[in-house]
């Protein structure tokens, strides 16, 4: 079918908008934060241009606008994008996920969040099979359908771009009808030594995971500890082990230990 001329031209605007819009995305995520004049002067377009760009690409919860900045990074009330955070800390990530491999067995049911963390595990997962994986995660979903030795369990919801993930009542309802052997999870703060997130539908999915599972291992790189989120979660001591990089103060190491936590610091394995 040929495209008539008025057609074509809103075609290839609409391309151009579109690459436009991930260009200016990667550069938001590359710096994590950048003024919105910056962007306009870099991409040869208006100021008013880029703020129509950027509430498309805050709609799809990729970044936000705040002050004449966008930005990429999260705060103690929102969360950064899935995107954005699967591109941080990737060795450490890898790390604690290498680690936390040991408390996975043949035959066994398993429940992974929406974390970017638990996302390293992923790869590995064919080499424990058989396996029952249980995720609200549509990235988790995409990567192990169709993978021998894995039956997967999605669970449904309302969908949240931002984590890619299905979250909501229907979500913890469906948790709640489930018996997991191993929850592996992860955080965006710890605070006092609770784990905190910054939206009450991400605490209610995984305090139900949580409370599905016989046991529950916790994944936090360092930076973990830098952080704050409004919503409390779950204090560490609940946790069956705590697997942190080598990066975290030992004075966060050791105080936990102190209180009877079972932390395990990850190191680099030499074929990584």
């Amino acid at each position: 079918m040929t495209l008539k001329p008025d057609e074509a031209s809103t075609a290839t605007r609409q391309s151009r908008q579109m690459q436009r819009q991930r260009a200016i995305s990667d550069a938001v995520m590359a710096e994590g934060a950048i003024r919105i004049e910056q962007l306009a002067e870099r991409f040869g377009i208006s100021v008013m241009t880029v703020h129509r760009d950027l509430d498309e690409l805050e709609n799809q919860g990729l970044i936000r606008k705040n002050r004449g900045i966008a930005t990429a990074t999260s705060t103690a009330l929102v969360e950064s994008s899935d995107v954005y955070r699967s591109s941080r800390q990737l060795a450490e990530k890898e790390t604690i996920a290498q680690a936390a491999l040991e408390f996975i067995e043949p035959g066994q049911a398993i429940i992974l969040d929406d974390s970017t963390t638990t996302l390293h595990l992923v790869p590995h997962l064919r080499d424990r099979a058989p396996l029952t994986v249980i995720t609200n995660t549509l990235t988790i979903i995409n990567d192990l359908r169709g993978t021998n030795g894995i039956s997967l369990l999605a669970l449904g919801g309302q969908y949240y771009n931002w984590c890619s993930a299905f979250m909501g009542r229907m979500t913890t309802e469906a948790i709640a009808s489930l018996r997991a052997d191993v929850l592996f999870m992860s955080t965006s703060a710890i605070t006092d030594d609770i784990a905190f997130h910054q939206t009450q539908e991400t605490v209610d999915v995984k305090r139900a995971m949580f409370d599905a599972a016989a046991k529950r291992i916790l994944l936090a790189d360092h930076t973990k500890f830098e952080k704050r989120a409004l919503h409390a979660m779950l204090s560490l001591e609940r946790f069956d082990a705590v697997i942190v990089d080598a990066g975290t103060d030992s004075e966060h190491i050791a105080r936990l230990r102190d209180k009877g936590v079972r932390v395990l610091v990850a190191r680099k394995h030499p074929r990584q």
